[in-house]
């Protein structure tokens, strides 16, 4: 996990090292950070380390704060566009409203599906417990959710795969999953948990803007062994 301090320097044009390094993509309207797992893209109730604390370092002599346009879970990592810009923001707003980002995730997942790759159609809806909290599941009466998937490589009884959603529910890559049999590594809600964090990266993030913005993460360094294993170079 990274929770790197930001200095607060409003006039500053260069974010500090360790936050740039994060920087995927610059523009003038748009940042394409890779987000660590493990790093809420909000701050929550209880408070904590979360994207917020990088805004100021990444205004990067702008007169507003970037904001992210999307979410991605506190254990995802990968590609998070923020809009530097109000005009940008609210460009990218209806970019994923209308589902028109172009988003490939990987995935590791225990077993994996036996042909080479398929679409998952399962509507979702939120439950919730005093036992088990929140969650996610598939219902009949949830809102329709759909995900295109392809196997990358095989081994040691995992697959890796690549993973295009075509609607963007909370927790669908991590549901439709676990649904169908293959859950992913490390997932503690939907799977067994362990194995050093959940093995999703939100690996390719295409913008149709004006011009295309596309970006593009690499493997985290918690799912390297794994992808490794399955044939691919981590």
């Amino acid at each position: 996990m990274i929770r790197p301090s930001v200095p607060r320097s409003p006039v500053s044009r260069q974010a500090p090292p360790e936050i740039a390094r994060h920087i995927l993509l610059l523009r003038d309207d748009v940042i394409v950070l890779d987000k660590p797992a493990g790093l809420p893209v909000h701050r929550g109730p209880r408070g904590g380390a979360s994207l917020e604390d990088w805004l100021e370092a990444l205004r990067m002599g702008k007169r507003h704060l970037p904001q992210p346009a999307h979410r991605l879970d506190a254990d995802t990592a990968g590609c998070l566009a923020l809009g530097r810009t109000k005009p940008a923001l609210a460009a990218l707003g209806r970019i994923f409203a209308a589902g028109l980002a172009g988003k490939t995730y990987w995935a590791v997942v225990a077993g994996g599906p036996r042909g080479a790759d398929g679409r998952i159609a399962l509507p979702l809806r939120k439950v919730s417990s005093a036992a088990r909290g929140w969650r996610m599941e598939p219902h009949p009466d949830g809102q329709p959710a759909a995900t295109a998937w392809r196997v990358l490589g095989r081994g040691g009884g995992l697959a890796w795969l690549e993973l295009r959603p075509e609607t963007g529910r909370t927790h669908q890559l991590r549901v439709h999953c676990a649904a169908a049999g293959w859950p992913i590594l490390g997932d503690p809600v939907y799977g067994a948990g362990g194995a050093g964090g959940l093995h999703l990266l939100a690996r390719r993030l295409v913008l149709p803007l004006d011009p295309p913005a596309e970006a593009e993460a690499p493997v985290p360094p918690h799912m390297a062994a794994a992808i490794g294993l399955c044939g691919g170079a981590g």
